[in-house]
């Protein structure tokens, strides 16, 4: 039987939007952060929110191939593969959006002569580091067949795949100056980089399987489909936890909560709870729909979409008002500030991608998107995920 793989006129279509999105950031590094609709004033954009989001897809597929082993979930095993190449793609995005965020990424190696013990940033970028080493060496120990070092290095991996998210919540959490972000970060980027990175797995797995090459039985589809709905009622009920914190009167995050419900991230906030949490919970929980292939790819897209929803207003509700009062506030830091003296300073600002910055991040998801397709191509190709191997136990059982 022929071996199906990604074709080279895809992989090729990638490649080209992976080294434009790389000029770019060459025309990036060469003129400054001034380039993208970032300031003083809204130091995050878009980069940030892509880090965010796939640092939270990088989860589902490293815990689901951990927990075949740690708790036993014999089926996990089937796709075990594909789930850890998906991780480590994801993981690699993460890191790429980091690099780009950086104005002077000349200067990346003073993090190693001058580290600061102190610093969630510093915290973040060892953990994804030892996130990506663990990713690797599960890839080769699959691979050479080595079930012992994959079992025992999978209960290393489930605690960081925990904790590589952990992380990241604290970087906001810790910020004394953007009061809004609190202590409930980490369970909340946790529960979505379940319900996110889960969903992302079984598109994948359902690409691999549409393509031909791997497999995936339906019967092992539906019992993902099933841990998916329970990983968006938990993202729910700890986003409702948020809301009645900051409702309850004298909580003194009034301004915050109508910002979100009403204000200029709404929209973002009522996708993720409507189309990001609700609907797909309503689909996924028709056990019949579990077993339809369309039905959980919309329920997937759907989760992926509100949790990179979720990542804009978590990230830009805090900056919708400012931190510092009074004139003349801060310089703004932008190409404008240079020409016009007036409008050096500002308290307030806006904020929108500009085509450099959708660009290099189009660039750096295409990146990714090779890195899977390649690995796929050379690890998976004709591998059976489920289908395959429960045929065989069957076969087997016969006799």
């Amino acid at each position: 039987m022929k071996t199906n793989t990604f074709r080279k006129p895809v992989l090729a279509a990638f490649g080209v939007l992976a080294a434009v999105g790389a000029a770019c950031w060459a025309y990036q590094l060469a003129r400054g952060l001034a380039v993208t609709g970032m300031s003083n004033a809204n130091s995050w954009g878009l980069y940030i929110c892509m880090f965010m989001l796939f640092v939270g897809l990088s989860a589902g597929g490293l815990i689901v191939a951990s927990s075949a082993h740690v708790f036993g979930v014999e089926r996990f095993k089937a796709v075990a593969k594909p789930a850890v190449i998906c991780s480590t793609a994801c993981i690699c995005v993460a890191g790429m959006f980091v690099l780009v965020d950086l104005g002077g990424i000349a200067r990346v190696w003073r993090i190693l002569t001058g580290p600061n013990p102190l610093s969630p940033l510093l915290w973040d970028m060892c953990v994804i580091t030892v996130y990506l080493v663990i990713n690797v060496l599960d890839l080769v120990w699959m691979q050479r067949g080595d079930e012992d070092k994959v079992r025992r290095l999978s209960y290393v991996a489930l605690p960081v795949a925990v904790l590589v998210h952990s992380v990241t919540a604290w970087i906001f959490g810790l910020q004394i100056a953007r009061a809004w972000y609190t202590a409930v970060m980490a369970p909340i980027f946790v529960a979505s980089a379940l319900d996110s990175g889960l969903a992302l797995l079984l598109l994948a797995l359902l690409l691999l399987d549409k393509v031909g090459v791997a497999a995936l039985d339906d019967g092992l589809m539906a019992s993902l489909g099933k841990l998916l709905a329970t990983f968006v009622a938990v993202d729910a009920f700890l986003i409702a936890c948020e809301l009645l914190t900051m409702a309850y009167p004298g909580a003194g995050e009034a301004v915050a909560l109508s910002e979100m419900l009403a204000g200029a991230t709404a929209p973002f906030f009522w996708l993720e709870v409507v189309g990001g949490l609700l609907v797909p919970f309503i689909v996924l929980a028709v056990a019949g729909n579990r077993r339809r292939r369309g039905a959980v790819a919309l329920a997937s897209a759907l989760v992926v979409l509100g949790v990179a929803c979720k990542r804009v207003w978590l990230l830009f509700t805090s900056f919708v008002h400012p931190n510092v009062y009074g004139g003349p506030g801060v310089t703004s830091g932008t190409f404008a500030a240079q020409q016009d003296p007036a409008a050096m300073w500002m308290l307030l600002g806006s904020y929108a991608p500009t085509p450099v910055e959708v660009l290099v991040a189009v660039g750096v998801v295409s990146a990714g998107a090779l890195v899977f397709m390649v690995l796929s191509n050379r690890l998976v190709a004709g591998v059976s995920a489920g289908r395959a191997s429960g045929a065989g136990r069957a076969a087997s059982a016969s006799k």
